[in-house]
């Protein structure tokens, strides 16, 4: 190569000549010199025009984010600038080439820029030059290569699975694609490759990853896009615990390689009741404590009509006691807007400091809060309580605790706290239904315990699976599968399926089933989400490309868009037009 990388450039070359291409960052006079900060994916340096170089007045009009090349000899700059590694040197242009005038930007290009999200995912390649964007992606690259190179060294085989394929519940609702060559059919595009997974382990595949794209159509968030990647993972002959292990080794190294950081193994394991009744949701974050903590103890002999009367009704009432914080009124009713958000009637507070100075409810007894602190050996604290039925209750106050974590700056970067949460139930009940449905997908195996009643006690039965959470987000979630043909036409006619359509929608897997099927199980890792974890970035849109906008939209190449007329109709597809 006949020129080097901007940001490549040190003080070992002081005295040669190079030449550098990339971006003008900056172009500023001062005096009799020119200041040039030219970058590149690898870092900025500084070139100095004297003004009795000939290109002087042409470099005068050369606009930011033109791309240039510049041919120079490396200098000792006078004044370090210690905010960049080669701050210590300078290119004193010698030859000047303009390749591409860039117009003004929509956008400024530097760390922080003022530009909305909006113009940003428009402009999406003038965003992806931004120096924190473009170092997320390379963090993206480099792990999903720790991944891949720490997996294929446990003998696991990278398998590709089809985009094109068929529509299955697996929890949300599918993309589908209509094709030309079949009138009125459809492929859909994966949620994931579950399926195809467990049919590579019936072709004896034993181990089996990849990193794959996933589909689904549903509500976007800030930690959520209709497409995503998530590393895909199965195992032939395993246990829970051998699943674990591999994935606990897998971060062990994933995080030397990318982060420098040690991580302890093995990773705590929680139960999903535990998770639920001591934290309030199934992810809990431990980087801190402030677990929900069960009341009625305390209140059974209350006058107040609202505790009494819940208490009564056998309804739930649990607290948040946080020491040594005392709240304004507009924290306070950020939290109560936490709590009634999630289902919440009220959120009762008591902030407490020798003697209780402020409460949202004066008709509770005094001493019984005073013996809330007492117990609690605290002298200066808050009290959070919710009373209502448990779901309420443990949403509300996980909700609670959550905000409480960011309010009080609780939640360190630099922590990394694992756990593996187990135990889950087999089934959810879906109230605007009224039926139970799949907890995690249809082809998850119940307990040992459960498999002879998981179908007439759907409330109670529990399912081998185990999701696992880093830092209040869960990251992947997997579960040993259902190998028997008789126990999966169980678990499909109790979440609803008819025989035509457990035949029509998996007759190629239950006959599959027939052939020699070894027992199996799997994990999968969403790489968008782990990523926006670890390099802080508060939005999945920041560790991605090309993302879509919180309403599915890609701004750049304006998508979804309209199709012809006559593609329309190869499709054997019509519009149907609102009035």
């Amino acid at each position: 190569m006949d020129w080097s990388y901007c940001g490549k450039i040190n003080n070992k070359e002081i005295n040669r000549v190079v030449t550098i291409r990339g971006w003008i960052k900056k172009n500023r006079k001062l005096g009799s010199l020119i200041f040039l900060d030219v970058a590149d994916r690898y870092g900025i340096v500084q070139v100095i025009v004297n003004e009795n170089n000939k290109f002087f007045s042409e470099i005068l009009t050369i606009s930011r984010e033109s791309v240039v090349e510049i041919t120079g000899t490396v200098a000792q700059r006078k004044s370090v600038n210690k905010n960049l590694p080669n701050g210590d040197i300078e290119i004193a242009l010698e030859n000047f080439k303009l390749i591409a005038k860039s117009d003004t930007t929509p956008l400024i290009i530097e760390e922080q820029t003022d530009a909305l999200e909006e113009v940003r995912l428009k402009y999406r390649y003038l965003d992806l030059r931004r120096p924190n964007i473009q170092k997320n992606i390379i963090f993206r690259s480099k792990l999903i290569n720790a991944i891949r190179n720490y997996l294929i060294g446990r003998e696991f085989v990278e398998v590709e699975t089809p985009i094109l394929s068929k529509a299955t519940p697996e929890g949300a609702r599918d993309y589908v694609v209509p094709t030309r060559t079949k009138p009125n059919a459809f492929y859909a595009l994966p949620q994931s490759p579950q399926i195809y997974k467990q049919l590579l382990m019936v072709a004896g595949m034993n181990r089996y990853f990849q990193i794959a794209r996933c589909f689904r159509d549903e509500d976007l968030r800030a930690d959520r896009q209709p497409e995503f990647t998530q590393l895909d993972l199965e195992m032939s002959f395993p246990n829970e615990q051998m699943i674990m292990d591999i994935i606990e080794k897998m971060f062990v190294k994933v995080f030397k390689e990318t982060l420098d950081v040690e991580v302890k193994i093995p990773f705590q394991i929680m139960s999903y009741n535990e998770a639920m009744n001591e934290y309030g949701c199934d992810k809990p974050d431990l980087r801190y404590d402030l677990k929900l903590i069960e009341g009625h103890n305390y209140f059974k002999n209350t006058t107040f009509n609202i505790i009494k009367n819940a208490i009564s009704e056998g309804k739930a009432l649990k607290y948040i006691i946080v020491p040594n914080a005392l709240f304004d009124k507009k924290q306070i009713e950020s939290l109560r807007k936490f709590a009634k958000d999630n289902k919440a009637y009220d959120l009762m507070y008591w902030s407490f400091e020798n003697k209780i100075i402020d409460c949202s409810v004066k008709k509770v007894e005094e001493s019984i809060i005073s013996d809330i602190f007492k117990d609690h050996n605290i002298t200066k604290g808050t009290l959070f309580i919710v009373v209502d039925n448990i779901n309420v209750v443990n949403q509300s106050l996980g909700a609670v605790r959550n905000e409480l974590g960011t309010m009080l700056n609780l939640k360190k970067h630099d922590d990394y706290c694992f756990v593996w949460i187990m135990d889950w139930p087999l089934f959810e009940y879906n109230d605007e239904e009224k039926r139970y449905q799949a907890a995690h997908h249809p082809f998850t195996s119940p307990s040992e315990a459960t498999l002879h009643s998981f179908d007439t006690n759907m409330a109670s039965a529990k399912a081998r699976a185990y999701d696992i959470v880093l830092n209040g987000y869960e990251i992947g979630g997997g579960s040993i599968r259902i190998t028997n043909a008789d126990t999966q036409n169980r678990m499909f006619r109790a979440i609803g399926l008819s025989e035509d359509e457990i035949k029509t929608k998996f007759g190629f897997l239950l006959n599959a089933f027939k052939y020699g099927v070894p027992p199996h199980g799997g994990i999968a890792l969403g790489l968008d989400r782990l990523v926006m974890l670890l390099t802080n970035s508060n939005s999945i849109r920041d560790v991605i490309a090309f993302p879509k906008n919180s309403h599915g939209i890609d701004l750049m190449m304006e998508t979804p868009s309209e199709v012809g007329t006559k593609e329309m109709e190869a499709l054997f597809l019509q519009i149907n037009k609102k009035d």
